[in-house]
Order: structure tokens, then sequence, then C-alpha cells
């Protein structure tokens, strides 16, 4: 029977690019599997040329409790040194645009049949490691990764990724009588996301992986 274990990433600023790297920066509107799968890696320790395909393959959902505002930074590099290690002649400063979301909310499932991996990442993100960052390292989360509540005390359950997201309440206070929006891993979903990690963060190699979007009214079951 599946386990999910439920996160809550809720910080002032979070962002989750799957399409660039370089001088624009992208976010997409929730949390990406290489990103949680990168935050997972943080708090286990593992380096970046160790193989992260083990937690590649829970599966992930997210829903949206707020969805914070997109907003835009621009940053501007001085004595930009090439891949080759040398300076870039002729370009003395280079300006890079980086999207990000400001006050976003999310809880994120990670759905696992082996409890034991589940509870050492439990364990691993109450005491991680390494510092947690929500897609970027300057962006830290503002509350306790895994979600923990007086009412809520574990953060494991015994039930499958879709009724977690649905039952579990808000991660932050929000108007509960609106809409929802959840994205779980399906291989029916119509969405194709290019955030699948295939080997280490050294290589960042990527291959798509479907996503399901629903919308809908707060703990009202849609599967």
């Amino acid at each position: 029977m599946p386990q999910t274990l439920r996160i809550r990433l809720v910080g002032a600023q979070q962002s989750w690019g799957t399409r660039s790297r370089f001088e624009i920066r992208d976010t997409e509107d929730a949390p990406t599997k290489s990103g949680v799968v990168g935050l997972l890696a943080a708090a286990l320790g593992r380096a970046r040329e160790e193989p992260v395909t083990d937690l590649a393959r829970l599966r992930m959902g997210v829903r949206v409790d707020r969805p914070g505002t997109r907003m835009t930074d621009y940053h501007t590099a001085l004595q930009v040194v090439s891949s080759e290690g040398k300076l870039n002649p002729g370009k003395d400063t280079v300006v890079s645009k980086r999207d990000y979301l400001a006050d976003a909310a999310f809880l994120v499932g990670l759905e696992a049949e082996d409890l034991k991996t589940l509870q050492a990442l439990q364990a691993a993100l109450e005491q991680p490691r390494w510092p947690l960052f929500l897609g970027r390292r300057a962006f830290p989360p503002s509350l306790p990764v895994p979600f923990l509540t007086d009412d809520e005390p574990q953060p494991i359950c015994d039930m499958s990724l879709e009724e977690v997201l649905v039952t579990t309440p808000p991660v932050v206070n929000v108007d509960e009588s609106k809409f929802v929006t959840y994205l779980v891993e399906h291989q029916d979903g119509e969405q194709e996301w290019m955030d699948q990690p295939t080997s280490d963060f050294k290589t960042r190699s990527f291959r798509p992986r479907r996503v399901k979007v629903v919308s809908a009214p707060r703990g009202v079951r849609w599967f």
C-alpha cells in the first residue's frame, strides 16, 4: 500500500526553473521534480556527482495553497569567466533576468511503497546535512519543511498521493472557499514537464514526465 510524505514549501521567494540556465532564468508556477529532488539530496548530504535516481522514483504531487506573485530581478555580474576559466573578452558585464515567485506556499506529496525510504527522508529534512533552499540557494524556506502541526503530528500518511493532497489542511492561512490547483505526476497527464532527473546533478540530465493538472474546490475528491 502506498505511503506519502508531506512537505511544505513556503518562503518569501521561490524559483523553480526548467528551461533556462544562463542569462534568462525562468520559474514554473509550482515546484519542479528536479527542484524537490535537489532539496531532498541537500537534506541527505549528497554531493552533486552522487546519483539521485532513487529519489527521482518517488511519485510527486503539488497542491497550490498560495500561488504567490511572479516577480523579476536583474543581476549584473562583473568580469565574467568563460567555461574555459578565462575572462570573457569584450564582455565586462553580463546582465541576467531572474524570475521568482513571491510569497507562494505549496504542499508537496511524495509517494512510495517503501515506508523506510520516506522515514529516512523525514529524518533528513528535520535535521538536514546541508541548508535547504527553494529552487535557489538565496531562497530559504520560512517554515520547517516537514508538514507538522498539533492536529497533524506525523508528516507520513498511510494514504495515496491524491488522498493526501486533498485531505491535508492548508499549509498557510487561505480562503478555503476558493478553488485550488493540483499538479500530480500521472502517466495520463496532459502536461509534459522536462524535470525528471536521470542521473546526478553534476551532469544535469533530465527527461520529461507527465503531469495531471486539476482545479477543484478545496477538500473535494476529484480522483
